[in-house]
């Protein structure tokens, strides 16, 4: 209940009650409102401005655990990095160099990206930086993850293929001599034993008894099997691949055909002495790329060394060949 107030009349000396009009009224109410709602304003952007919501909190909480699940990414990313340089490194100096390959070019393997912005998205966040390295940090990672995937699936290859190198090259002798009882005759320079001039020797004679086994020094094809060539009699000829090709002549009989596929110590054929020979052995040369070898080089498979020093010895005492 409002109090009613009263003026004293000077004039008249009396008191007079005090009537406010319906403007003035409105205008006294409008000021107070707007008085308040200026502190009430002024009150709620201070509040706003140095103190957070509840829904702000709750971001900034977000914002700070995303933050530190980055930092722990880039962490991971580390670690990731120092294993993959690791790889990259037995990969080059050990796996490939195994295998004869050339090492994959650093250049090649710290590669950037090229063309437009790939993280243009990224930008005008708080976070930009953080957000932006992070990415383009796995985007290297995972190219270099790429690459090296790839190196392995050729690592991989040259492995099969070194497997099929290692079963193809002629590494036995060509027939069983593990004793030595069969004396060669060795690679070069020796006398024609029906000529009795100096004549180079391009393989290597084991005798043997006629028809002791002969057998093939290496996977491979047979390429010929035929007593066509001359002064060879009953001949073979196997094709290894990687450049390498064997010959065994004056067999009593072969017993394999053009084309056919052979293992190392395959059966191939029998010591005789056909065509140009003197006495029953298997005359043995080993090609490769084209270019005649010396034998001697390639019976590391089924001789130990003691064995293989007893060989060279053997073979560079004879002084005639048999054929």
């Amino acid at each position: 209940m409002s109090k009613i107030k009263y003026k004293f009349n000077t004039k008249s000396l009396t008191y007079e009650k005090v009537t406010v009009p319906v403007r003035k009224r409105v205008w006294q109410v409008l000021s107070y409102l707007a008085t308040g709602l200026v502190f009430a304003t002024i009150t709620i952007i201070l509040a706003f401005k140095y103190f957070p919501s509840p829904r702000e909190k709750q971001k900034q909480r977000e914002i700070e655990e995303l933050t530190l699940q980055f930092e722990l990414l880039n962490n991971r990313m580390n670690e990731v990095t120092e294993v993959l340089s690791d790889i990259e490194t037995r990969d080059n100096n050990i796996y490939r160099t195994i295998f004869e390959a050339e090492p994959i070019p650093t250049s090649i393997r710290k590669a950037g990206f090229g063309g437009v912005d790939r993280y243009k998205e990224l930008h005008g966040y708080n976070n930009s930086d953080l957000m932006i390295e992070t990415s383009k940090r796995l985007d290297r990672i995972s190219k270099q993850l790429y690459i090296q995937s790839k190196s392995f699936d050729e690592v991989v290859k040259l492995v099969k293929g070194k497997v099929q190198l290692l079963a193809s090259i002629p590494a036995i002798q060509p027939i069983a001599n593990e004793d030595l009882r069969h004396q060669p005759s060795g690679f070069g320079w020796r006398t024609h034993p029906i000529y009795k001039t100096p004549e180079f020797h391009p393989g290597m004679d084991f005798s043997a008894p006629q028809g002791t086994e002969i057998r093939a020094t290496g996977d491979g094809t047979i390429a010929r099997a035929d007593a066509a060539a001359q002064g060879y009699g009953n001949h073979v000829v196997i094709s290894h691949g990687y450049g390498y090709e064997t010959l065994y002549g004056h067999m009593l009989k072969f017993v394999v055909r053009p084309g056919q596929k052979v293992k190392r110590g395959q059966l191939i054929g029998y010591v005789g002495s056909t065509g140009l020979s003197t006495a029953p052995h298997v005359h043995y040369e080993v090609h490769k790329n084209g270019q005649i070898v010396n034998p001697i080089n390639f019976y590391y498979n089924d001789l130990t060394p003691e064995q293989y020093q007893k060989m060279i010895e053997l073979s560079e005492q004879s002084s005639q060949s048999f054929d």
